[in-house]
């Protein structure tokens, strides 16, 4: 297992903490570590732990001013493919919610998928490859 301070974590808030680690391990490769669904799970990619946090989680617990933390937004992870025309392809067949089509720019491609709760993932094939 990998030593804790060699991963990069980053948190989501999620609606249904099942479906959250059902998308990212069956379409993302990821594995899960801690599972306390309906509440939270964890899951790795390689040095990325991310953190799948429902509304039950500590994290989703009102703010001071009444503001209760939810999914979505444009913050995102950023997972790097090696054929991204072929991901597309696999995860459209699986039914996984787009943002947009294939962006290219001068540092490579990029799509956004959607995970069940609304967050971005950012596929990126590097120019070159």
């Amino acid at each position: 297992m990998t030593d804790p301070s060699d991963l990069v974590s980053v948190r989501y808030m999620v609606d249904d903490v099942e479906a959250a680690i059902a998308f990212y391990t069956e379409h993302l490769d990821f594995e899960v570590g801690m599972n306390a669904a309906p509440a939270f799970a964890d899951a790795t990619r390689g040095n990325l732990r991310l953190l799948l946090s429902g509304p039950a989680s500590s994290a989703g617990r009102p703010m001071p001013d009444g503001a209760t933390p939810g999914p979505g937004g444009w913050n995102r992870i950023h997972l790097i493919v090696g054929d991204i025309d072929a991901e597309v392809g696999r995860l459209r067949e699986a039914g996984v919610s787009f943002r947009n089509d294939i962006v290219s720019g001068p540092g490579g491609r990029q799509i956004l998928i959607e995970d069940p709760a609304g967050n971005v993932v950012e596929l990126f094939q590097p120019a070159g490859t």
